[in-house]
């Protein structure tokens, strides 16, 4: 497999490199120091168009891929704004894809351009207190009422909840059957964060305080059957579009934030006279130390990187009908799957 850039690729990454050099050290401190969202670098990668980098055209976005997505999140952590900066723009990259796959015509004509635009902020309401990575043991309650659903329920780690306007809401319509999987009666929503019924509270955590998270407490929330995505009790299943690439940028980011911190030390411990005789011996033994040479910075993080793109291929290959929506080069048209 052919791990070197294309030209797309390479474009994303001068044109990411450009945006974050307007955001130093200083930026990321205070922000991190005052626990200040980074609405300025926010913007910025949304006037580029970047927060729709994965979405289809039709909407705004560039129709591209997980790849693409991925190596636009490595450059971001990259810099000193680290898992701050990714994590303030994280969510928009596949967060809302259920809204693509399964979204209809008219939702994602309405919800899509304003997320591309940076215009909207959309917080992800999925993980709760008593159940944790256990999704099927979620006790959010969505009852049908005339008027839709009423949502009563708990949150917690929901990030961005301090600013945004939106949420992507995992709640239990209904029982699973006695043979049925433990996720099935979970319904998805993208509704308002209605602060009259919704309650966020801040936690307290170290590190990343420039992107807040939360616990959040929804008490009689009316929310529209309009604002259910896809068929009722089928949400787990929709959320997946989220989760599995998400997965990968993840990884994108940590390698991002772990390249320049690696290679800082590296280059620290080539050049200290002391140390380079000593060097010198251990690349002569038959150690399986890697050789240390003029073409390191190459060597920093290259088998990480290819397990990464990797995946984002075999993601491709395994998602013959989502092709059109999270890859490159393929026509961007949404489609359901059958």
């Amino acid at each position: 497999m052919d791990f070197s850039y294309s030209p797309t690729q390479q474009s994303i990454i001068d044109a990411i490199d450009a945006i974050m050099a307007d955001f130093d050290d200083d930026y990321w401190l205070a922000a991190d120091r005052d626990g200040r969202f980074p609405e300025e670098f926010y913007a910025a990668i949304a006037a580029g168009g970047w927060l729709g980098i994965a979405m289809p055209e039709a909407y705004g976005g560039a129709a591209l891929g997980i790849a693409e997505a991925a190596l636009m999140m490595q450059k971001i952590a990259e810099t000193g704004g680290g898992m701050a900066a990714a994590s303030a723009v994280h969510i928009n990259i596949f967060g809302p894809h259920p809204i693509v796959v399964y979204g209809t015509e008219e939702q994602r004509s309405a919800w899509l351009p304003p997320l591309i635009k940076g215009e909207v902020k959309c917080c992800f309401g999925v993980t709760e207190p008593d159940a944790g990575l256990d999704t099927g043991n979620i006790r959010t309650r969505a009852d049908k009422i005339d008027s839709g659903y009423l949502v009563s329920g708990q949150k917690i780690w929901t990030s961005t909840a301090q600013v945004a306007s939106k949420i992507l809401l995992l709640a239990r319509t209904s029982q699973p059957s006695k043979s049925g999987r433990r996720t099935d009666g979970l319904t998805l929503f993208y509704t308002d964060l209605d602060r009259s019924h919704i309650e966020v509270r801040e936690i307290a955590k170290m590190g990343r305080a420039a992107v807040d998270s939360n616990q959040i407490f929804i008490d009689g929330l009316i929310v529209p059957e309009a604002h259910r995505i896809g068929e009722e009790g089928k949400g787990f299943s929709y959320l997946l579009d989220s989760l599995n690439p998400e997965r990968i940028l993840i990884a994108a980011e940590a390698l991002g934030m772990a390249k320049p911190r690696f290679a800082a030390r590296l280059n620290m411990l080539v050049n200290a006279s002391c140390l380079t005789g000593r060097l010198a011996r251990i690349n002569q033994s038959n150690t399986r130390l890697p050789k240390i040479g003029s073409n390191w910075k190459r060597q920093v993080c290259l088998s990480p990187r290819q397990r990464i793109f990797m995946t984002a291929a075999r993601r491709r290959a395994a998602w013959p009908m989502r092709q059109n929506i999270l890859l490159p080069k393929l026509d961007s048209r949404p489609q359901h799957r059958r």
